[in-house]
């Protein structure tokens, strides 16, 4: 298992990020977070996952090991394969992905294209259990509320909440809720 690679980025594709690795070039199908870390720095670490399938093996990249870890868990879920996985773990840090879990928000999941109600409801309660009660607390909720007001105030600007969670999806998650909005606003138009 390739859990971690070490290198530079020579290249991006529609595929991912090639790191050269000691003269090796890997194809990693990586996260926005992980792509922006490797374009910051002359040398990245990427936590990766193998994916390995008969006809393919497919290598995935996170910026972190709590991205690889709910990505891992979301392959646990019937109907999540690594594309779907990777599309959710790209959309939203993992922590506030991890709170939508605790605090049952499906529609978070909804939003991300390939993904219906049936789905997001089995995402929810099949790894609810997992990711365990220490989520769901008091303050995991107030820390998650940034991006409730801000999906929030979409919905009442007339978005629905899949098209608001699309729409935050592309704008960094630390901003406050109102820079938030303003920037997926300024996006959509």
């Amino acid at each position: 298992m390739i859990s971690r690679l070490r290198g530079r980025a020579v290249a991006r594709s529609p595929e991912g990020l090639v790191l050269d690795v000691n003269g090796v070039g890997y194809l990693v199908a990586a996260t926005p977070s992980a792509v922006r870390r490797a374009d910051a720095a002359a040398e990245v670490v990427v936590e990766t996952y193998l994916h390995v399938r008969e006809d393919a093996l497919q290598l995935y990249g996170f910026a972190d090991a709590a991205e690889r870890e709910l990505f891992v868990q979301l392959l646990s879920v019937n109907g999540i394969g690594p594309k779907v996985a990777l599309a959710i773990v790209s959309g939203s840090p993992s922590a506030e992905l991890r709170r939508a879990i605790a605090l049952e928000d499906s529609a978070r999941f909804q939003a991300i294209p390939g993904i219906g109600k049936k789905t997001a409801e089995r995402i929810v309660l099949e790894l609810k259990e997992k990711l365990g009660a220490v989520d769901a607390t008091p303050i995991a909720a107030a820390a998650s509320a940034p991006h409730l007001v801000a999906r929030d105030a979409l919905v009442e600007l007339g978005y629905s909440v899949a098209e608001a969670e699309q729409a935050l999806a592309h704008v960094d998650p630390e901003l406050p809720p109102e820079e938030r909005v303003r920037l997926a606003l300024k996006a959509a138009a």
